[in-house]
């Protein structure tokens, strides 16, 4: 199997696309030079600034006290043209600006020269920090909507397989019921019930993709059923538990990684246009969708770049989880 997947360099490429992403999403505000919750670090002076732009940036420790849930920083930052520090004042210009404005000393304040390699946003904000920031909502989103999915299709799925009869009608009725109503209108209907968040887009997102994995693993199980081994584990009284896990589990998982492959990028697509409409990650979360909506009026503009970036990031991740997903389909086909 790992051999055959190997052979396909879109399924390799897309593998390692997921990696990178995913090592950038786990290293989190040490890998980002915008190291602040959120990468939300505001300088309305530097608002959409281009690709390379560098500015001194102020530094100067805070003497107020930290909020609760740790989400100030322990320094203010201030863009200059230039500073001074005395004993009593640090006096400086900020950019943009000819007036001089004055600080009380601040033992610790220093300068440093900042680049931003993405430039920054309307608000100015390190723009690549925010699409890095990205990358962990999306891949969360997708993790955690098709782990909840998973844990629910396969549990009916196995159940209407494995039993049959009234299990197997009342589970695919229900499973009907679920197809049969839009995914978007369902996960913004459950959004809106649940209330506008992170969490609820985990939720809503999960509970629409079971019915995929619920149907991939009914029908592995109608076929695996009634093989000679599973006939042969019945004759020597093993219970029901340790046939559907032990002996016809673990022989349907082949269907059900590559639906989920698939599942993973339509949750990362659904969490885009949940969060560009504006019921899903709430702004400042870094979501790429939000991040499309707040700079899509620029889009025929010569900063059409902060919009088309993080549309760019959701195609490249979507398209890597559907070669993945298609590699390891080639990769468990018996027949090939």
């Amino acid at each position: 199997m790992l051999n055959k997947f190997k052979r396909n360099p879109l399924a390799v490429a897309g593998t390692v696309i997921i990696l990178i992403m995913t090592i950038v999403a786990l290293g989190g505000r040490s890998l980002r030079p915008d190291s602040t919750p959120d990468a939300n670090d505001q300088h309305l002076s530097i608002s959409n600034q281009p690709p390379g732009f560098t500015v001194n940036m102020l530094h100067i420790p805070r003497t107020d006290t930290p909020s609760p849930d740790q989400t100030t920083e322990a320094w203010q930052t201030i863009p200059v043209e230039s500073w001074q520090q005395t004993e009593s004042t640090i006096a400086y210009v900020p950019f943009g600006e000819t007036d001089t404005e004055t600080l009380p000393e601040a033992s610790g304040a220093f300068v440093e020269e900042r680049t931003y390699l993405l430039g920054t946003d309307k608000y100015g904000r390190d723009l690549l920090s925010r699409l890095m920031a990205g990358t962990s909502i999306s891949l969360s989103v997708g993790f955690i909507a098709v782990l909840i999915s998973l844990l629910l299709g396969v549990v009916l799925g196995a159940l209407a397989g494995y039993f049959g009869g009234r299990t197997d009608a009342v589970v695919s009725w229900l499973i009907n019921v679920v197809w049969s109503i839009p995914t978007l209108l369902m996960v913004i209907a459950i959004t809106l019930a649940f209330g506008k968040g992170f969490w609820q887009v985990f939720v809503a997102v999960g509970l629409t993709m079971w019915v995929e994995v619920a149907r991939i693993v009914r029908g592995q199980f109608l076929s695996i059923r009634e093989k000679e081994y599973v006939e042969a584990a019945r004759a020597l009284g093993f219970g029901n538990w340790r046939i559907i896990t032990r002996h016809i589990l673990p022989n349907a998982w082949g269907p059900v990684i590559v639906i989920s492959a698939a599942n993973f990028a339509s949750a990362i697509l659904i969490e885009a246009g949940l969060s560009f409409l504006g019921i899903g990650a709430q702004i400042p979360t870094p979501s790429w969708g939000n991040m499309i909506k707040e700079h899509y009026a620029l889009i025929t503009t010569d900063l059409a770049y902060l919009a088309l970036l993080p549309g760019l990031l959701i195609m490249l991740l979507v398209l890597s989880f559907m070669m993945l997903g298609n590699g390891l389909r080639d990769a468990l086909d018996v027949r090939r």
